[in-house]
């Protein structure tokens, strides 16, 4: 008689080995509030968690966001709690309601990240996990090249970062949205098929099933898994220039009445990459606003070709020469 254990379903077996790997770091005992919209990526990391947690000591709250933007929507949430429960997992329902500003999906990411972090604090959490796959990185950074955004955009998301104020975490970075859904059939789960997520209304949608095919028809197999490598590298590269801002800014950045000022010396003694940054970290640091690249062009000519221009007004604040300092004073 054959009493070999029958073999892990590969797409199962890759989704557990990357939310293993997340656990890992973090400390034995901690809590973590995971998203559960119901669908194939959230499922699959939903049940990943289920096995895995418990081996980590880690305790898992399955928080599942009612946006209220669809008929059923309440039932749809139920379901996925219930599924929950089901896996083993603690589960709890929150209802939202979205604003609309700045766009239908922009408030409900808005409105879905505040309850997400408003349960982790609740639950005394040390992070929140969310199911971002592989293809939510390739989407967000071609949406990211098509608006121009440059490279804080290009870097897409990270697999840790903070939201907040809380500790986010996305193991599923490196996954396939086709393996979640494998891993779902595999574990025997029923996902929803959010009707948002045909709508092409929204560029994601249109960029997810008209502009990535393509691209894939005409280059060549490969193209999500490059833009997601390309995030990455561009992340590296962020990562080696915020270590040489810090180095840099305390030496030549001073603080003004209502503002800070940087030396135009030391501005252009760096490379326009740098200095570039340099001028947006002020700014987001200072006051909380982020620039554009022609708004942050037009702050660098202060140093590199300055002519007498009069003051540059800029989100939050306003951008002058004086003497050999460009200083930044609120509006």
């Amino acid at each position: 008689m054959d009493e070999r254990r029958p073999s892990l379903p590969p797409a199962v077996a890759e989704v557990r080995l990357a939310v293993r790997r997340a656990l890992a770091t973090l400390p034995a005992g901690a809590t973590v509030v995971a998203g559960l919209s119901g669908g194939a990526d959230s499922l699959a990391l939903a049940a990943a968690l289920a096995f895995e947690a418990p081996k980590a000591g880690v305790r898992v709250r399955a928080v599942t966001v009612d946006h209220g933007l669809q008929p059923g929507s309440d039932e749809v949430a139920a379901r996925a709690s219930r599924t929950a429960t089901g896996l083993g997992l603690e589960a709890q329902v929150v209802r939202v309601q979205v604003s609309g500003e700045g766009g239908p999906e922009a408030a409900a990411r808005s409105a879905r990240y505040a309850a997400l972090v408003d349960a982790a604090r609740a639950a005394s959490a040390t992070a929140v996990v969310t199911a971002h796959t592989l293809d939510d990185q390739a989407e967000t950074v071609l949406l990211g090249l098509a608006r121009g955004a440059g490279a804080a955009s290009l870097q897409g998301m990270a697999a840790a970062s903070e939201v907040g104020g809380m500790l986010l975490l996305r193991p599923l970075l490196e996954v396939r949205r086709a393996t979640t859904r494998a891993a779902c059939e595999a574990d025997g789960l029923a996902p929803w098929d959010d009707p948002h997520n045909r709508d092409h209304a929204f560029a994601r949608v249109r960029a997810r099933e008209k502009v990535l095919p393509v691209l894939e028809r005409e280059l060549g197999p490969g193209i999500a898994e490059a833009l997601a490598r390309t995030a990455a590298q561009l992340r590296e590269d962020a990562e080696a220039f915020d270590e040489m801002i810090e180095e840099t800014i305390e030496d030549i950045v001073a603080h003004a009445e209502a503002g800070i000022s940087v030396s135009v010396a030391a501005l252009a003694a760096n490379p326009a990459a740098l200095r570039h940054r340099i001028i947006r970290h002020v700014v987001a640091a200072e006051f909380h606003q982020p620039l554009t690249r022609v708004q942050t062009l037009e702050v660098a000519r202060l140093v590199t070709d300055w002519a007498g221009q009069g003051p540059i007004d800029l989100p939050g604040c306003r951008a002058r020469r004086i003497g050999g300092r460009v200083e930044f004073t609120a509006r």
